[in-house]
């Protein structure tokens, strides 16, 4: 019989849970032990009592696409008069629009086009490196390179190192929205946007090549909580390969103008998503950081959360259209979320996207690599 103490033991002691054991925290155990448990291993994996965060935008360079996901409020097809497809040299009018209001990281994903070659991919990436070296291209979510190499028909790890010849060298764990082949045949019924060996491809391949990845998880529609453990067991796995995810980040489904929302019951809420960061702490142990989000479960909450286990405030999200779509509105400034880190109690430190302290309050201003 499972017993929260010989669990907690086994998290205090270092140990790695397994898929049952998370399963009990995600079900039975109080949400006040989760939150202790996750803060002890958030403190063990960043001892020092600060808070990152990232000044970033989210921008798209189209909106065209033919995976037709029921949970996207998004996309649309070429027939549509509301279709988009930016030509590389309006990204980069974009782009330099972000870099002028102080812009670290460009988090830049589209639809799936088929009509794109992969040489406007590169493209995007060179350009931007090109004209703002100052600026990070974070680009391109898996089902993307999925997307590209189908187009081009070459496989994923030539696509990849062309975009990492480009200058790519991270990319953004969207996409995976649950990694449970059951629950994606559910909710990408027409078109399935990849099976989760196609997502776990393309990470563990970019690993290889030297990229860093982030990795996210899209819970609250039709999983069950199996599912959720499944999802997190399969990003363990792929992190014990080579290391390569900088940080999880859950989010919760958001409902408005989306086909699945007919077949969603109850929408997740805030004590789901704690419940989420605190067992994402303690399941990932080999991941250093887990983000607790401002934007996509409101700034309350993502503050709580910072006492469930999280680390990492995300990025200011200039721009974001997807979630938008999808009736979630929520903006914030770089002075805000400084301020809401520190109502935590937390030290606010703005980052890098991959994970480089910009300047560290901590060590004197002293700028860390």
């Amino acid at each position: 019989m499972m017993d929260i103490q010989q669990i907690r033991a086994k998290v205090e002691a270092g140990q790695r849970i397994d898929r049952e054991e998370g399963l009990y925290l995600l079900q039975e155990a109080s949400i006040l032990d989760l939150g202790t448990m996750a803060q002890a291993v958030r403190y063990r994996h960043n001892p020092e009592p600060r808070v990152t965060f990232v000044v970033d935008t989210n921008l798209n360079y189209t909106n065209v696409c033919d995976a037709y996901c029921t949970f996207c409020a998004f996309y649309r097809t070429e027939k549509d008069e509301d279709s988009y497809t930016h030509s590389v040299e309006q990204m980069m009018t974009m782009v330099g629009e972000a870099a002028e209001k102080g812009v670290t990281t460009v988090l830049l994903q589209g639809g799936l086009n088929p009509k794109l070659p992969l040489d406007y991919y590169t493209r995007l990436v060179s350009e931007t490196r090109r004209l703002y070296p100052q600026v990070h291209p974070h680009f391109f979510s898996a089902p993307e390179i999925m997307k590209m190499s189908q187009v081009s028909d070459l496989p994923v790890e030539v696509v990849l190192a062309e975009l990492r010849k480009a200058g790519l060298n991270t990319i953004p764990g969207g996409g995976s929205e649950i990694l449970s082949d059951r629950v994606k045949q559910k909710i990408s019924r027409l078109f399935p946007k990849g099976k989760t060996d196609d997502w776990t491809t393309v990470h563990s391949t970019a690993h290889r090549l030297g990229y860093r990845t982030t990795a996210t998880m899209m819970y609250g529609h039709l999983e069950e909580d199996e599912d959720v453990i499944e999802h997190l067991d399969h990003v363990r796995s792929v992190q014990d390969e080579n290391g390569g995810f900088t940080a999880f980040i859950p989010w919760s489904y958001k409902s408005d103008n989306t086909a699945l929302s007919r077949r969603v019951k109850a929408l997740a809420g805030a004590n789901q998503y704690l419940r989420m960061i605190a067992l994402s702490r303690i399941y990932l142990d080999n991941l250093q950081h887990i983000q607790a989000s401002w934007f996509s479960e409101g700034k309350k909450t993502g503050q709580v959360a910072l006492h469930f286990g999280g680390d990492d405030f995300g990025g200011t999200l200039f721009d974001e259209n997807v979630m938008q779509e999808a009736g979630f509105y929520n903006r914030t400034t770089v002075e805000e979320i400084k301020e809401i880190i520190k109502d935590a109690g937390f030290e606010p430190v703005q980052r890098t996207t991959l994970y480089d302290l910009v300047e560290d309050p901590l060590s004197e201003g002293v700028t860390a690599r």
